[in-house]
């Protein structure tokens, strides 16, 4: 199993906690690539809605559709976390460029004060 970074992947969210966002959803891999590389057991994920609340704009980046993610999706920077590789599904459904990534890791910052 070989994984790419800023690589949209299905994954099996469930079972949530609370106000989790779960089910199987596309999610983005966020964990370096120099990582991905030497196949770790968890990868550092955010997943993607076809919804934005407007209280965490400041948070999301929407991305359009493209290739097999066929409808525009937000990244919810808030629900980012840690995942089994075992719950991704093999298949890329698209590839986010680097400004997109960047967007996202400056969303995770903006959440954690940095």
């Amino acid at each position: 199993m070989s994984f790419i970074r800023g690589g949209v992947y299905l994954a099996r969210l469930d079972p949530v906690k609370g106000a989790e966002v779960g089910k199987c959803r596309p999610v983005v891999l966020l964990t370096d690539q120099s990582l991905l590389d030497i196949k770790p057991p968890h990868i550092f994920t955010c997943p993607l809605s076809s919804q934005s609340d407007p209280a965490y704009q400041a948070l999301h980046v929407k991305l359009p559709a493209r290739d097999n993610l066929r409808v525009e999706s937000f990244a919810l920077s808030e629900h980012c976390r840690s995942i089994s590789v075992r719950r991704i599904q093999v298949e890329r459904l698209a590839q986010l460029d680097s400004g997109e990534i960047m967007q996202i890791i400056h969303r995770l910052q903006r959440l954690v004060g940095l």
